[in-house]
């Protein structure tokens, strides 16, 4: 195990200690989609995204929360539709917080167009091919 395999696993192992609890994922048919930007003096820009997701076999909805800054380049976020299926995995509110009902959005999967907002490593998901039987 080299140096870089050994820094790896001790940020993966501290992360997962401090946020193993919150982490959450959801899938569900999207409600509401607001998008915030801003742009401080040409320099710093802010993005504030808010998703409102209803859950597979569910009544109720949850609110998903995604903030990024960046300075000089502009932020971008992918293309999100109303009635598209997602795929969010985020973290759920500290306990004791305001926001208890609300999910920081760590990355977002959209089954509908097959699209990551984070590229993860590996093989993407494909679809289920179903084989007829003729009896």
């Amino acid at each position: 195990m080299g140096f870089k395999d050994k820094l790896q696993n001790y940020y993966a192992k501290s992360y997962m200690d401090k946020n193993g609890d919150r982490i959450t994922q959801l899938q569900g048919n999207v409600v509401s989609v607001k998008i915030e930007e801003k742009s401080i003096l040409w320099i710093f820009h802010k993005l504030l995204v808010t998703l409102i997701i209803k859950p597979d076999r569910s009544k109720n909805v949850v609110k998903c929360e995604y903030k990024k800054s960046r300075w000089f380049k502009k932020v971008t976020f992918m293309t999100i539709n109303q009635g598209n299926l997602l795929l969010v995995q985020g973290l759920k509110a500290k306990k004791g917080k305001g926001n208890g009902e609300s999910i920081d959005i760590l990355n977002i999967r959209n089954m509908t167009t097959k699209k990551d907002l984070v590229q993860v490593d590996g093989n993407p998901t494909k679809p289920v091919k179903q084989i007829r039987k003729y009896r």
